[in-house]
């Protein structure tokens, strides 16, 4: 299939990507860590050489369009050992800032995704499970760069997430899909809730945007693709 092909960086599992694969696109990771659950094509290594380096000898103008999940705090299980050469990682706060800056210089319509109240990033978007009927609800902001989309309206939540809160128990319609203990979601709660088959590993779970995410990123995207100079397939 002549799909445009995008550039999933620090990938985990592979939640975005799956959600951008099913909006037409051919999907390429990348992550620091070993991830064998990940559904498409991928490379082990640091994201931002490997995004340098296509930069620099001309690969990156095989891509249509790059989606970013920078670690965000230094001492974050994702973010220790990332970027070792230049430093980061350990003590480095955020991977936000240098991100942008390769995003940039690709030229590429790009997103970067960060969870509410983490690093700082312009917030052209902001999505919750409950806009796609979803059993968490996963507050992610992207910004968004090179291109725009209209904002989803914010449904009004349905209830509690589910489990102990300053030690009162609450039930809801949403499960907790983070952390142990404390009513927080099974596995398979999570794998449910998030519409996640493909990796039964807690940490990527919890890690994970729901595919309902970029899967509608995706396909507002190539709505508008000839505008951005991307041929959809």
């Amino acid at each position: 299939m002549n799909r445009p092909r995008l550039l999933d960086l620090f990938s985990c599992a592979g939640g975005a990507a799956a959600g951008y694969h099913s909006a037409g696109f051919a999907v390429d990771g990348v992550d620091i860590a070993d991830r064998p659950n990940y559904p498409f094509p991928y490379q082990r290594g640091d994201a931002l050489e490997y995004l340098a380096g296509l930069i620099s000898s001309g690969r990156i103008r095989r891509y249509a369009f790059v989606h970013a999940s920078p670690p965000c705090q230094g001492k974050c299980a994702l973010t220790v050992g990332t970027n070792r050469s230049q430093g980061w990682g350990g003590s480095h706060g955020d991977l936000v800032a240098p991100t942008r800056e390769l995003l940039e210089a690709t030229g590429l319509p790009y997103v970067i995704e960060q969870p509410n109240g983490r690093a700082e990033i312009r917030k052209d978007l902001f999505l919750c499970g409950e806009m796609f009927g979803l059993g968490v609800l996963r507050h992610r902001n992207f910004e968004l760069g090179r291109w725009t989309v209209a904002q989803l309206a914010h449904p009004r939540h349905r209830g509690y997430v589910r489990g102990y809160r300053h030690g009162v128990y609450r039930d809801g319609p949403y499960v907790a899909a983070y952390g142990n203990g404390g009513g927080k979601a099974t596995v398979p709660e999570m794998q449910h809730a998030m519409g996640i088959t493909w990796t039964d590993v807690r940490e990527e779970l919890t890690e994970a945007i729901p595919p309902a995410y970029s899967e509608w990123i995706g396909c507002r995207f190539l709505a508008a693709a000839g505008q951005y100079g991307v041929v959809a397939a």
